[in-house]
């Protein structure tokens, strides 16, 4: 049974092996001469020592400076290097191993390896700017160096840093900082009014004024919000900056920028129509113009102004129903009166008893709210000349315009047909039997609004419910 060997020695791991005596021959030829006799004889090759493993010192004695070798001899603990003992090699506290962690004695009475102990160093530490430090045992292990700033310079970061057993610092490099932050000073908080026709201000200021309290070095000031010469919109907008110093600090400051926009009374719309304004409609510089509904024209200022002292000029003007000139000489004069205005359905029949013309007369006759926000105007064209009667509502037409109508619109006598024409005065859609209220209006809804309509008719879309 193997046992244990423990030695301590001198600088470094040695092995040797005990020198050996060797004959004197001539080199290469095989033979040597015997001085006795002068005759040659052949040379007898040395034999290999014969493995002895109780031999008590086969290996050199095995000494580690700065460490220690723990052995295991088969011929046991009183052995230190006898053939087959293996020696497991370690170092010191403080110092590291460098070679073979296990030898072993060798048949050629050689260890299998070498090993030394190394002392742990670290690197020497940089100097940190605005401070220094101090170490208790200089770069060897276990050293501690702590580390301090100049006057008005705080230290961020370990403040101490120890050297390890694998040869490195604990913990990072600190840093000195300036603890005292830069001074700033914005410009004053300022006030302006928008202008004409706009809903905003350009507003300009000059950059804050600046300085550091350490080394006067300022890195970086920012802007938090618009630039200098921005358009602001109404309200208030806070303004600030931030100053940097080299050791970042930073210290801020702030000013106020109101915009106002000089404003008039809502205005109101006239019955039976609609505004359509600039900018905001109701600032400084605003125009609205009054638009009437199809079947109205307007009476007075056709549009007003947002002035300076917050008042509209001129006055509101009204939407009174189109009057309808029937008295005129040409169909073309007649239906110039509806351009961009109403649209038309003409309604033709041979007669007031045709089955299709009265069907058709009683469901326009219940929907007339309908064809009122739609802008249609009806025009009946009914029985065969000299009776033949022609009327846009009560009023009454010639038979020369009834005539020039179904000709231009080529509307026929012998049976019931329809047109409907849009506000440009062009044909949309014909028929030739009767159309429901809500088809009709379903077409004009779809393709003959415009965007304005549209909007109004979300507006109005139960007033007729």
């Amino acid at each position: 049974m193997a046992h244990q060997l423990t030695q301590r020695g001198v600088l470094s791991l040695l092995f040797f092996l005990t020198p050996a005596v060797t004959p004197t021959w001539y080199a290469g030829s095989g033979y040597y001469p015997d001085e006795s006799y002068n005759e040659v004889y052949p040379e007898e090759v040395p034999r290999a020592p014969a493995l002895d493993y109780r031999v008590p010192r086969w290996c050199y004695t095995l000494n580690i400076q700065d460490g220690e070798a723990t052995c295991y001899s088969p011929r046991g603990g009183n052995y230190h290097s006898s053939l087959g003992t293996r020696c497991e090699l370690s170092c010191d506290r403080g110092f590291r191993l460098i070679g073979r962690r296990s030898v072993q004695c060798l048949p050629n009475r050689r260890w299998s390896g070498t090993a030394y102990c190394r002392q742990v160093r670290c690197h020497a530490l940089p100097f940190i700017t605005s401070g220094t430090y101090t170490c208790t045992n200089g770069m060897l292990l276990d050293s501690r160096c702590d580390y301090s700033c100049s006057s008005g310079y705080h230290l961020e970061g370990d403040r101490s840093r120890i050297c390890m057993d694998d040869g490195r610092w604990s913990g990072g490099e600190p840093v000195c900082v300036d603890i005292d932050p830069p001074k700033i000073r914005c410009p004053h908080s300022r006030e302006k009014m928008a202008e004409p026709e706009k809903l905003t201000a350009r507003v300009y200021w000059d950059p804050p004024l600046v300085k550091d309290s350490a080394d006067g070095t300022i890195t970086r000031v920012t802007l938090r919000g618009p630039e200098p010469g921005s358009h602001f919109p109404e309200g208030e907008h806070v303004i600030r900056y931030t100053a940097y110093d080299r050791a970042y600090n930073r210290a801020s400051c702030k000013f106020i920028v109101k915009v106002q926009v000089r404003r008039c009374a809502t205005l109101k719309p006239p019955q039976h129509g609609y505004l359509s304004c600039t900018s905001a409609g109701d600032n400084y510089g605003a125009t609205c113009e009054y638009h009437c509904d199809g079947g109205y024209e307007r009476q007075g200022t056709p549009s007003r102004v947002c002035q300076s002292s917050r008042q509209w000029s001129g006055s509101p003007p009204i939407c009174t129903p189109m009057k309808i000139n029937v008295n005129v000489n040409s169909a073309a004069g007649l239906l110039d009166q509806f351009f961009e205005k109403r649209r038309l359905l003409i309604i033709s029949a041979p007669d007031s008893s045709s089955r299709y013309y009265k069907m058709q007369i009683s469901m326009l006759q219940q929907s007339t709210c309908g064809l009122d926000l739609r802008h249609v105007t009806i025009i009946e064209l009914v029985g065969q000349p000299p009776q033949e009667v022609g009327r846009i509502r009560e009023q009454q037409l010639s038979a020369n315009i009834i005539e020039e109508l179904r000709q231009f619109q080529r509307l026929t006598r012998s049976y019931f047909n329809m047109v409907l024409i849009d506000k440009q005065g062009i044909d949309r859609e014909r028929y030739m039997e009767p159309v429901t209220p809500e088809e009709l209006f379903t077409f004009i809804d779809d393709y003959l609004l415009s965007d304005q309509e549209l909007t109004q008719r979300r507006e109005q879309r139960d007033m007729c419910e």
